[in-house]
């Protein structure tokens, strides 16, 4: 079965799970730097950081779903799940059944979250970083849209977005070692780190 129907559906749903999957990241970020205020307690941080997470599942179901049936081109049942078993751009398919294999793993663990130590979770759960530029590789190599101009510029914003997250998270990281490191002892501090005098 082939439709343009499902050929601009499948374009239009893997755009938006990019998009998505953006924020999902970004919120994974902050959820995981505990950046709350006053008008963004933790617990909200965390529930939109789940729902915009169910909501990037049902996309890219869709998206998988309408990339399948068209028969436009072979992609294959298997090729979901199992990376490069497409004869069609085996490599960017490939690319995208691993994204996909990393958010099941995500999603999967943190349904049984209770009945798993919290380290296997969270290396676990740092898949979930992964999957971001393994899906942003397919869309580069598999988007038919990436030519025009908007698109670009969409894709611009989503990497620039998860860049000053990251980068904001490692200087969070280093302020906060720093400060912790102020209070320490000298006789306790490891070498190397230089005494700070502290005002009141």
């Amino acid at each position: 079965m082939s439709s343009p129907v499902l050929w601009y559906a499948t374009r239009t749903t893997g755009l938006v799970a990019l998009v998505l999957l953006t924020a999902t990241t970004l919120l994974g970020i902050l959820t995981a730097n505990r950046a709350v205020s006053s008008r963004w307690p933790a617990f909200s941080v965390q529930d939109l950081h789940r729902r915009i997470s169910v909501i990037t599942m049902a996309f890219l179901a869709c998206h998988i779903l309408t990339g399948v049936i068209d028969t436009y081109v072979h992609i294959g049942w298997t090729a979901i799940v199992v990376p490069f078993a497409s004869s069609y751009k085996r490599l960017w398919v490939g690319f995208g059944s691993i994204g996909i294999d990393l958010l099941l793993a995500v999603a999967v663990t943190s349904h049984l979250r209770h009945k798993m130590r919290p380290g296997t979770w969270r290396a676990v759960h740092w898949l979930a970083y992964l999957s971001w530029p393994v899906a942003l590789s397919h869309a580069f190599g598999m988007g038919t849209d990436m030519g025009q101009r908007w698109v670009t510029v969409l894709s611009v914003a989503c990497i620039a977005a998860v860049a000053g997250g990251a980068m904001w998270r490692v200087s969070l990281a280093a302020r906060r070692k720093s400060h912790a490191l102020a209070f320490v002892p000298v006789h306790q501090r490891p070498p190397g780190v230089p005494v700070k005098h502290l005002s009141a």
